[in-house]
């Protein structure tokens, strides 16, 4: 989801933990305004370009909702327990004669339970797994175990995405050579990272000498990467590459740009 600072018009991506926080409030990063993100809250962004995302007009009755996917019981009241008649304890009491007992009378078997339990907890531990596996993945005591176990399974650990680890070593903007009316934007990447990672998706801005946002484009990995094997490969741990991104030239007024990866 995406909204939208109304003062410095900066778009920024947002997820439903974010809203929660603080009811919807958030601060810009740009500019440091505060404002409500579900005013200009929207699933998708509008065809580019665009200057400001549409606002969500307030409904004059709430919405009702219709679709639910859990309701508790309610809680009702234990009926009274009868009182059971007075009986004398002794009346059924049936006395063995020591002799008559039999001493290797089978026991109870109690290893079909142990391997029950065993069994259930193996499953139980196999689904925490499976739910913290990008956690595990990128632990960097944990992941190499995986890593190394994976390869002798001949199966494929999933790629961890952690875009706080990939650490831009240079870029650079240029007139495009070859096409008129364009430019040449060029960036070195590496990934810190102990795991592998999937591609990053870009996002370019071309500020003006306020600081303020002229153009902006978000590049998916398909976008900027032609070769399919290294798309699918990801970004190996302390791999550096090299990114080229052919953009459209917006003017004189573009005299600065930055780079952002999610």
């Amino acid at each position: 989801m995406y909204t939208q600072c109304p003062e410095c018009l900066s778009v920024f991506s947002v997820d439903a933990r974010t809203l929660a926080q603080a009811h919807g409030f958030v601060m810009c990063g740009h500019c440091g305004t505060g404002f409500d993100s579900i005013a200009t809250l929207a699933d998708q962004l509008p065809p580019e370009p665009f200057h400001e995302l549409p606002v969500n007009e307030p409904g004059v009755e709430p919405p009702r909702l219709e679709l639910a996917v859990f309701r508790p019981k309610a809680k009702t009241e234990p009926e009274p327990a009868e009182t059971p008649p007075m009986r004398d304890d002794f009346a059924d009491l049936v006395v063995t004669p020591r002799f008559a007992r039999n001493p290797h009378r089978e026991r109870p078997r109690r290893w079909p339970w142990i391997v029950a339990c065993a069994v259930l907890l193996l499953g139980l531990a196999a689904q925490m797994g499976w739910a913290l596996r990008d956690s595990l993945i990128a632990d960097p005591t944990v992941g190499p175990w995986l890593r190394q176990a994976c390869a002798v399974l001949q199966c494929r650990v999933p790629m961890v995405r952690d875009v706080g680890k990939l650490h831009l070593l240079a870029r650079d903007v240029q007139t495009h050579p070859s096409v008129p009316g364009a430019l040449l934007i060029s960036a070195t990447l590496r990934n810190d990272a102990t795991f592998t990672q999937p591609w990053p998706m870009v996002i370019l801005r071309l500020t003006d000498g306020n600081g303020k946002v002229i153009a902006m484009r978000r590049l998916n990995p398909f976008e900027y990467l032609d070769d399919v094997e290294a798309l699918h490969r990801g970004l190996a741990p302390g791999a550096t590459t090299a990114l080229v991104f052919e953009v459209e030239d917006p003017g004189h007024q573009a005299v600065a740009f930055d780079m952002e990866f999610e």
